[in-house]
């Protein structure tokens, strides 16, 4: 690989690793546009693009998604009951998403990816929150949005955290432990997304060396690497930075990157 893919794939860990320190957010909104593009100017095909930055992403956050799961629970933030109950349901709506993304062709998937990230930046924009209305529901109604949860995730390869966190919310659980049991979630959601990647993009003609179906290991290394140590700095800093209005630069930061992307997949 040429120096300049290395320093690019550093570089995109590292603001990844930070951002989701700081804000608790990141991954796939940032990861799957500018992987995207990087993808694109290494010549890769453009019928693989979006897949591959899609695997991608979801196995770069695997590492990022253990460190967040044991930091929540050394605090007693998980709901382990409600982790047990919807787990199944997000394994098998994580896996199906992977399988659908891999008949999708790449406009399809990015026009998808692009409209899901639209309505998460006019959520941080207007800073809407779902009101607490209900209780938890039953083991069926838990399953029925873990499917959901699952499937909408492995299609845009985030950790399910934004989704998880309005629906625990929105079930009257406190938003400390939806944040935790939310990390908790995202393990799973990491690794079933990166094997169903790998999976449904094993017999893909074209994909580059050293990648495993749609996922690139070279790219994983690298941005995992980097972003370990860089999301604890992001971290310590959310106390000391204006986060509300960083929410908001970063939503603005998302569109751009999602027109972007749009702009490389349909016009090269």
């Amino acid at each position: 690989m040429a120096i300049e893919w290395i320093v690019a794939y550093l570089l995109l860990g590292a603001v990844v690793g930070f951002m989701a320190g700081l804000l608790g957010i990141g991954g796939g909104g940032i990861m799957v546009p500018i992987l995207t593009t990087i993808f694109a100017a290494q010549g890769i095909p453009q019928e693989h693009l979006i897949h591959l930055a899609l695997g991608t992403s979801m196995a770069s956050i695997v590492i990022t998604a253990f460190s967040s799961l044991r930091a929540h629970n050394r605090h007693q933030a998980v709901l382990w009951p409600v982790v047990w109950k919807i787990t199944p349901a997000i394994l098998i709506g994580t896996l199906s998403a992977t399988w659908l993304a891999a008949l999708l062709p790449t406009k399809a998937l990015g026009i998808f990816f692009s409209c899901f990230m639209a309505y998460v930046a006019l959520q941080m924009i207007l800073n809407i929150k779902p009101k607490p209305s209900r209780q938890l529901p039953s083991t069926v109604g838990i399953s029925i949005a873990g499917l959901s949860i699952g499937g909408i995730s492995a299609l845009v390869a985030i950790g399910g955290g934004s989704l998880t966190v309005s629906f625990l919310t929105w079930c009257n659980v406190r938003i400390q432990h939806a944040i935790g049991t939310s990390a908790a979630v995202g393990m799973p959601i990491a690794l079933a997304g990166s094997i169903g990647y790998m999976i449904n993009g094993w017999n893909s003609a074209n994909t580059p060396d050293y990648s495993v179906g749609y996922v690139y290991f070279p790219a994983v290394i690298l941005i995992s690497g980097l972003s370990y140590f860089t999301a604890p700095i992001g971290a310590r800093l959310a106390h000391k930075m204006p986060v509300a209005m960083l929410k908001k630069v970063f939503a603005c930061l998302l569109i751009v990157l999602s027109l972007k992307m749009l702009q490389t997949i349909f016009f090269g």
